[in-house]
């Protein structure tokens, strides 16, 4: 296997833009990261494609195949990975793994979404299929995604202390991170009495302690080493990429998720925990070596759980953490310095490619206003439906 590097990388600013077709946006977001190149559609040989439950992809999730077909039919293999809100990631290690193979020299990952408005309409999944339990969970119990959310943090207040004051301090740090992110949708500082103050949406959580639901697009494209150099781009090199899925015993798998105890060795979360274990098994680091992450932060809840869940805290130190500024971009363990999903909103399939585009801009020194001190590796992570997770290690 050979080295894999990030040749360029772009995205298309999130928000709701009722009148893009979500394949112009995912063609925006791949026409810049080619311009970060200097390259042309012609040049490359593999397009790897999040697909979406919610539109496109001529009406298959085909969204690659839809992508070639309006900008470069040159018979190049088109391959469309799902993963619910993983599907970004394993797109992105998807593609790395044609470079590190030695079948393509450059090929292009991208993730486009357009999101139904609200806490997703309809239950997912097929009603007329008795086995399809993502859609049982969902009509069973009544909930949306927050409720589960809502019981994981007042579990954590349970375990650790952890008060509304801290989890509010979460969403402060995330849209702080934000206001000088031309991508972000929302860039507005907030304060503690702010969040406090915003609408409960499932105790304990509130409006602005939540991600809405977003359209936006990400794209990039890697390469080899040798053809970096041709390109004259900064070298930043793919250390480390992995897929997982859940592994029996994790509660994250059982509605609700805290009601049950967790096997012992299996972490919470374990898709995630083992893709992040596996990328820097690969990259040869520890979450010591690791100078900044971007995880999945569907709720402030998210922001102090996943970074102990990672290895990179102990159970519970991310409270103290963030109330001593160590989770700042100036702080031990700066926790996206994106802005995360509480700034953006969750568009899901994008999501976790434009995480592997904050981590270049950060290793490139491309991140004005937000930049992470001597940033040299960064962690991304990203969880998704049916047990999905992945993370990518880059490193300069």
């Amino acid at each position: 296997m050979r080295p894999v590097y990030v040749l360029g990388v772009g995205a298309h600013p999130w928000g709701k833009f009722p009148d893009k077709p979500q394949l112009q946006l995912a063609i925006e977001a791949l026409s810049a990261a080619l311009l970060d190149t200097r390259l042309q559609f012609a040049d490359v040989q593999g397009l790897v494609a999040a697909s979406s439950r919610f539109e496109g992809g001529l009406g298959w999730g085909l969204h690659a195949n839809e992508i070639l077909q309006t900008v470069a039919e040159r018979g190049i293999p088109a391959i469309n990975v799902g993963g619910g809100c993983a599907a970004g990631g394993i797109a992105v290690h998807t593609a790395a793994l044609m470079v590190a193979s030695g079948q393509c020299d450059i090929v292009a990952a991208v993730g486009a979404e357009r999101m139904p408005k609200g806490f997703i309409p309809r239950p997912p999944g097929a009603p007329d299929d008795i086995t399809d339990t993502d859609y049982l969970r969902w009509v069973a119990i009544g909930a949306t995604n927050p409720a589960y959310w809502a019981l994981e943090a007042r579990r954590r207040m349970h375990e650790f202390g952890t008060t509304e004051r801290t989890l509010a301090l979460a969403s402060v740090l995330m849209h702080r991170n934000a206001v000088s992110n031309p991508l972000a949708r929302y860039r507005s500082e907030c304060t503690v009495d702010q969040v406090l103050s915003s609408p409960s949406v499932s105790d304990p959580l509130r409006l602005l302690e939540i991600c809405a639901v977003s359209d936006g697009a990400a794209a990039l494209i890697l390469g080899t080493k040798e053809q970096a150099r041709r390109l004259g781009v900064p070298l930043v090199q793919v250390a480390g990429s992995a897929v997982a899925t859940s592994c029996f015993g994790d509660p994250a798998l059982r509605i609700p998720a805290v009601a049950t105890s967790p096997v012992e060795g299996v972490p919470h979360t374990s898709e995630v925990a083992g893709a992040a274990r596996r990328a820097l098994e690969l990259a040869g680091m520890g979450p010591v070596d690791i100078d900044f992450i971007e995880l999945a932060d569907n709720s402030a809840w998210q922001v102090l759980a996943w970074p102990e869940m990672l290895g990179f805290f102990e159970p519970g130190q991310s409270d103290w953490m963030l109330e001593h500024g160590e989770m700042s971009i100036e702080g031990r363990l700066p926790v996206n310095p994106s802005g995360g999903f509480l700034s953006f909103g969750e568009a899901t399939t994008a999501q976790g490619v434009l995480q592997v585009c904050e981590l270049t801009w950060q290793l490139r020194r491309q991140a004005p206003g937000r930049q992470v001190p001597k940033a040299g590796t960064g962690l991304a992570a990203i969880l998704g439906l049916g047990g999905n997770g992945a993370s990518i290690v880059l490193k300069i």
